[in-house]
């Protein structure tokens, strides 16, 4: 997702924060799980052309959403020439195709739970590439702070049943591109007059990410596709994949007018929990103890790398005081939410990982 322009847009709206984010978790969980039901238990292992279909879709949408409502209005506010599209929207195209292509390759070897621990990451991957690329100036007590999340990632890692090591590299690959991407589009951003929300940004960028993912579609996996195999998957459901990909895109564009940085960050983290626990239930996938101390750690570290020392102080002076501000009621629903998910994820691994013990001692 791309930064918004207008963070502080109007707030009239007479539904509750806690509805967007709401609709945005549930997406953004759907997507991956969709994605993961499609390639892998559906068995269309065509990672590419899932990736180039969606682009296709956005492309589609953004454009007749340009064109039939006042949604990408703001797109007449950017100064869009044909030298800065080439200079610098295809080449952060290229960076995003890569990133979708290996996220989407990593969901053909490795579970959704797995894959989200190995997400923790990309926060630090983003903040190495700012710092290599300089857009920021390198410093040693963030580099600490972030050390946490890899610590917790390495321990979540060992403890991983099914490793991979090539759906790691693909998803570590993912990891870099969507970092450098990042990097890329805060150096665009960075100008005032290219200021752009997710569905202006995806205006732009899909066409140019779609054309170079057909390209490679054709080439790696149009050969061995054949007729049944889309017919197996079927066009409603191809269909309704895109449509849920793209609605994705279109409530980040409300959730990030909607709600705080500090509120958006512990529903990422509740969204990534979530996602995991899903993983569980729906695809069986194991998660042992070891994983779930790893990812705590991760997470922990997340939090206190995105949220800083400042906003932990004073959670905890609020916390000891208990001061019914509604500041701190905005964050104390997802936090306990948060809790919550961190318990029943506890729970469910010691039960997963029992079942799955006396499924091996019975085979």
């Amino acid at each position: 997702m791309l930064p918004t322009a207008n963070p502080a847009a109007a707030q009239h709206s007479s539904l509750h924060p806690a509805f967007y984010i709401i609709i945005w978790i549930t997406l953004s969980s759907g997507v991956i799980v969709f994605n993961k039901w499609i390639l892998h238990t559906a068995g269309f292992a065509y990672p590419l052309f899932l990736t180039t279909w969606h682009l296709i879709f956005a492309t589609v949408m953004t454009q007749l959403m340009a064109r039939y409502t006042k949604m990408l209005d703001s797109r007449h506010n950017v100064p869009m020439t044909r030298a800065v599209y080439f200079q610098a929207i295809v080449p952060i195209g290229v960076f995003f195709s890569l990133s979708l292509i290996c996220g989407n390759l990593a969901y053909l070897h490795l579970s959704v739970s797995f894959v989200q621990m190995l997400k923790a990451t990309n926060s630090v991957a983003t903040l190495l590439a700012t710092w290599v690329l300089g857009v920021a100036p390198v410093r040693i007590d963030v580099l600490a702070k972030v050390s946490i999340i890899v610590i917790g990632v390495i321990v979540a890692s060992i403890g991983e049943i099914n490793f991979s090591l090539i759906g790691f590299i693909y998803q570590f690959s993912a990891t870099i591109f969507e970092s450098v991407r990042l990097v890329m589009v805060q150096r665009l951003l960075s100008s005032a007059d290219f200021k752009m929300d997710p569905l202006v940004s995806l205006y732009y960028f899909a066409p140019a990410c779609m054309v170079m993912n057909t390209v490679a579609t054709l080439f790696f996996e149009v050969p061995r596709m054949s007729v049944e195999d889309l017919r197996s998957i079927g066009l409603s459901t191809l269909l309704a994949n895109a449509s849920v990909a793209f609605a994705l895109n279109v409530a980040v564009v409300f959730l990030v007018s909607k709600t705080s940085a500090l509120v958006m960050t512990l529903s990422g983290v509740l969204k990534d929990i979530i996602l995991v626990i899903a993983s569980l239930v729906i695809f069986h996938d194991p998660v042992t103890m070891t994983q779930v101390v790893g990812y705590t750690v991760a997470l922990l570290g997340l939090l206190y790398y995105k949220l800083g020392d400042k906003v932990f102080a004073d959670v905890a002076i609020k916390v000891r005081q208990h001061i019914p501000k509604s500041s701190t009621r905005r964050w104390t629903l997802p936090a306990t939410l948060l809790v919550i998910v961190l318990i029943f994820l506890l729970w469910y691994s010691g039960t997963a990982s029992t079942y799955f013990e006396e499924l091996n001692v019975g085979h």
